[in-house]
């Protein structure tokens, strides 16, 4: 497994403090952040997934604990929007650069909006997709925020 994708040259141009972690993914977990939550040995709620959707129509990324669900009202009101919805899986890909179940919201071939669920934020570390399946960086909530440049909502349900 490559230890270089582009979400961790985007991370160490920004300076961003980073630690990678590997796991065995398993493409046919029924929920693919909890699967890396056990297989990494740590708390869903810091184990962040990163969904692609849009608001009004137009692309978002949104990042939550991989417990939680997304509320497409709040995520709409987090952007002034009226409707969310979820991406369609090839839509996300083509957006991204990315495979499904290794989107990350860093190093993403066309930048979009993003927005971090504000619970997350009160973690001391997070962990967040690193650019393939199999592959976790984790960090501080914090400094992922700021080299997103994400928004910080309550959006999960």
């Amino acid at each position: 497994m490559s230890k270089t994708t582009p979400a961790t040259l985007a991370l160490t141009k920004a300076g961003v403090a980073f630690t990678l972690v590997n796991y065995d993914y398993d493409p046919d977990a029924e929920r693919i952040g909890l699967q890396a939550a056990e297989a990494i040995g740590a708390d869903p709620r810091c184990v962040l997934k990163t969904l692609m959707a849009t608001v009004d129509g137009k692309p978002v990324c949104v990042i939550v604990p991989c417990d939680r669900e997304v509320s497409m009202k709040k995520l709409a009101a987090a952007f002034g929007g009226k409707a969310g919805a979820m991406m369609k899986p090839a839509d996300a890909e083509r957006l991204t650069g990315y495979k499904v179940g290794g989107i990350s919201p860093f190093g993403q071939r066309k930048r979009v909006p993003t927005a971090i669920e504000e619970g997350a934020l009160s973690e001391p570390h997070v962990f967040i997709n690193g650019g393939q399946r199999g592959l976790q960086v984790r960090l501080s909530p914090g400094e992922a925020k700021t080299v997103l440049d994400a928004k910080v909502a309550p959006i999960v349900a």
